[in-house]
């Protein structure tokens, strides 16, 4: 991988490698635009084949970071961390504290939070050393446990959808087909139900699955069943690349609104859902309720504040499809679009602000 090259092709501004041989640290940080401000991203521990493979997956999700925050509204940019190892045995407080003494050498440039493989307790231990993270313990201040609030931002989304796919953004009386019933799915299961909603839910954990069914009346299906079944709305809430070759001529749904990430295998099966007229919300902008709920923290965290802002996801949401209609565009294609646009309108604000103060000095 030649580094500088991928750099600018995407236009990141930094990459940083860190180590601290006593703790075993060793982490990658990317930094891909901070225009509209700080980077924020989470800290993800995995046990990579090869460090290349962990540069690119760290500069990778820093990119998307940065659409995820300008989509959002949020005065974020992009940024995520990778710590090379296995979760289960990598981990010690010398490490965290040592990582969060890198971050507070950025100082401000850089802020974390969790994602796959840390915790919490992991952020505290961060916190120790620096005040750039979120995510942790309510006891410091936090907005605690994300995902009923990454639920209901899923939630108002999928409202969102349907009013585009069927003209209402009535959930009542529509069938919605949940794919994973995971903390976040459920607590978007037990919104669904309130409103009237009926769901068929398939999970790998049969006791998530029976809890739903329990609590909310619904329909178990197997793991393969949930791609065809009838329904009006499918909900991926598991694993990433469920909107594949094999799946869409299965899926009878007219709306695809779930908490998946990545849920498009390839960039072409969004072009594919647009040719066949299904309404598919991308991933980043549904779920964004999580960010938004931790970005909050960085001013001191309120409830009725953060909920205020996941909220908008609605109007982001039907962003995403206004812009898709005006350019005859795909769906994908138009959050993107919508996150560029506000970037360089930023971007050029900026630039503009700087010629104005050049121009006065020089009449000085």
């Amino acid at each position: 991988m030649e580094i500088f090259k991928y750099m600018t092709k995407y236009d990141y501004e930094q990459l940083l490698f860190c180590q601290d041989e006593q703790s075993g640290l060793k982490a990658i940080i990317a930094i891909h635009d901070t225009t509209l401000g700080p980077a924020l991203g989470g800290t993800r521990i995995w046990q990579y084949e090869t460090e290349a493979e962990a540069i690119e997956d760290a500069l990778r999700l820093a990119k998307g970071m940065t659409y995820k925050n300008a989509a959002a509204g949020l005065n974020l940019g992009g940024g995520k961390t990778v710590i090379i190892g296995d979760p289960k045995t990598v981990k010690n407080e010398a490490l965290f504290r040592a990582f969060g003494r890198f971050i507070q050498g950025l100082n401000g440039r850089y802020i974390t939070a969790e994602d796959v493989g840390t915790t919490v307790q992991d952020m505290d231990l961060i916190h120790e050393e620096t005040d750039y993270v979120t995510g942790i313990s309510e006891a410091f201040g936090s907005s605690g446990n994300p995902s009923p609030v990454t639920a209901y931002g899923v939630y108002r989304g999928m409202k969102a959808a349907a009013k585009e796919g069927f003209g209402s953004d009535s959930l009542e009386g529509k069938t919605v087909a949940v794919q994973g019933v995971g903390n976040v799915a459920f607590n978007l299961c037990r919104h669904l139900h309130e409103e009237g909603a009926n769901l068929i839910v398939t999970d790998i954990n049969e006791e998530a699955v029976q809890r739903a069914v329990d609590e909310f009346g619904a329909k178990a299906v197997g793991t393969d069943e949930i791609y065809s079944v009838d329904c009006d709305i499918y909900a991926p809430c598991a694993l990433g690349a469920t909107i594949n070759d094999d799946t869409i001529p299965q899926i009878k749904a007219k709306v695809i609104a779930g908490a998946a990430n990545n849920q498009l295998k390839e960039t072409r099966h969004g072009d594919i859902l647009h040719e066949k007229g299904v309404v598919y919300t991308p991933d980043y902008v549904i779920n964004a309720g999580g960010v938004i709920n931790v970005a909050d923290e960085l001013n001191g965290y309120n409830e009725e504040r953060a909920m205020k802002r996941v909220e908008t996801i609605y109007a982001n949401v039907a962003g995403v499809f206004e812009i898709s209609r005006r350019d005859n565009i795909p769906s994908y294609v138009a959050a993107d679009r919508m996150a560029e646009e506000r970037i360089e309108q930023m971007r050029k604000s900026r630039s503009q602000f700087l010629q104005n103060g050049h121009h006065i000095l020089s009449r000085r």
